[in-house]
């Protein structure tokens, strides 16, 4: 009974049906694997700064002037840590886009990593105020001009990456208020 089924099963198969399944079943194997490197970069970049984190929070930072928006210490890991998810996924999301031409929105988006972990450094590790108001500027307009490239390419990405700009944006703010209350 069962090669009867069998037998049946594999007469009623078209040409070329497990070779469609099989490539899709491939396909969303390489997306996650994208999705899963986005990820990992992202959670670098995020140990990256939290290491140099750790130099300037054990006791410059505290005893710092900060602004009276300046929000709790335990808020910025959340807060960094979703981020960062949206990040990776935006990222991959660019990359595995159909669309031609998404070398600049990538290379701006490599770079505004870059940038983000350069400014922990600068500000923690380096404890200059003034030069890490520079990187963050700079953090800034890569993000803003990262979703600008990324509208085209994939409208979701974009999106994404709002809620990081917004954030920067706040972080650079408090970073030129504890500049001028420190310089």
């Amino acid at each position: 009974m069962r090669s009867f089924i069998v037998t049946c099963a594999v007469a009623k198969r078209k040409p070329g049906v497990d070779r469609v399944r099989s490539d899709r079943v491939r396909s969303i194997g390489a997306g996650l694997s994208i999705y899963g490197i986005f990820l990992a970069l992202c959670l670098a970049v995020a140990a990256a700064g939290s290491i140099a984190n750790s130099y300037g929070l054990a006791a410059w930072y505290p005893a710092l002037v900060k602004p009276s928006f300046n929000p709790p210490n335990w808020l910025f890991a959340p807060v960094w840590m979703a981020l960062y998810v949206m990040i990776a996924v935006a990222g991959a999301r660019l990359a595995l886009s159909p669309t031609s031409e998404k070398e600049p929105a990538i290379s701006l988006y490599f770079a505004q990593l870059g940038l983000n972990a350069a400014w922990s450094w600068v500000f923690f590790y380096g404890q200059a105020i003034g030069a890490a108001a520079v990187v963050i500027g700079v953090l800034w307009f890569g993000i803003l001009a990262t979703i600008w490239l990324a509208w085209t390419k994939d409208r979701m990405a974009s999106w994404l990456l709002i809620p990081y700009l917004v954030w920067v944006s706040f972080a650079a703010v408090l970073n030129i208020a504890i500049w001028r209350l420190n310089g």
